[in-house]
């Protein structure tokens, strides 16, 4: 597996520099995860994919923060306009009728408390850490890093087209309905990419800007990558449940 570090010394073309960030996502993104692997092959426990969904809330609530963050570094209107569809997807018209309501839905069709779910106080601090550290990078680093590191979204459709027919045949729990937040996300992850990858071809114009984007592609696919290695360690056997974290009686 490369680490990447210098993969843009001299320069690379656009059809270089793409190739390489589609290679981060080719080894690094969290389908390739053991955890990932387990869920499709319909290994993971009722609890672990519970805590799976009550986990991954607290990111898919960070992911309009985090875009908010990135569209006050935008100084263009025509990128702002673009952008904030993101926010729009993911929390409605309303605030409450986009992806964060329907993932709120996954967590409570598997059995989860909604008030629960939505306090984020029962996540794992590995992942509370991984979002935050996502939230800041967005914050901190440039809009060329920023949007970089959302190409995580190149790969998102493959993910779901793995997960999503191996949840509905091997867990007779889950359903369709269920599983209703990834029937929109294909399209918009792949809508949502096309933008951001034309973006850093466009503005990743040096060797240093290419390798900034690289790293921080890098550093997206470790967030997720660290996010499923937190709950593998936590729920998976023997398991190490963390104070204060997820446990079934807790939340249901």
């Amino acid at each position: 597996m490369s680490d990447f570090h210098d993969a843009a010394r001299g320069g690379l073309s656009k059809s270089g520099l793409e190739a390489v960030l589609r290679q981060v996502g080719d080894e690094r993104y969290h389908n390739r995860h053991p955890f990932h692997h387990r869920m499709t092959s319909g290994a993971l426990s009722k609890i672990e994919m519970q805590a799976w969904a009550l986990n991954r809330y607290c990111y898919q609530a960070v992911i309009p923060r985090k875009d908010a963050m990135i569209l006050a570094h935008a100084e263009d209107p025509a990128f702002r306009a673009a952008w904030r569809k993101r926010i729009e997807d993911h929390d409605g018209e309303d605030g409450w009728s986009g992806g964060i309501a329907r993932w709120l839905h996954l967590a409570t069709s598997l059995g989860l408390d909604a008030e629960a779910v939505k306090s984020e106080r029962l996540a794992l601090p590995a992942t509370r850490f991984a979002v935050g550290a996502y939230l800041s990078f967005c914050t901190d680093r440039t809009l060329l890093e920023a949007v970089a590191s959302s190409l995580t979204e190149m790969f998102s459709p493959t993910i779901i087209g793995e997960r999503v027919p191996a949840m509905l045949a091997k867990y007779d729990y889950i359903t369709e309905d269920t599983l209703a937040y990834f029937s929109r996300r294909p399209e918009q992850a792949s809508r949502d990419a096309d933008f951001a990858l034309a973006y850093v071809l466009a503005h990743a114009d040096t060797a240093e800007r290419q390798q900034q984007a690289i790293d921080a592609l890098v550093f997206k696919c470790d967030i997720l990558w660290a996010m499923l290695d937190a709950l593998q360690h936590a729920y998976g056997a023997p398991g190490n449940i963390p104070p204060g974290a997820f446990r079934p009686e807790a939340a249901l």
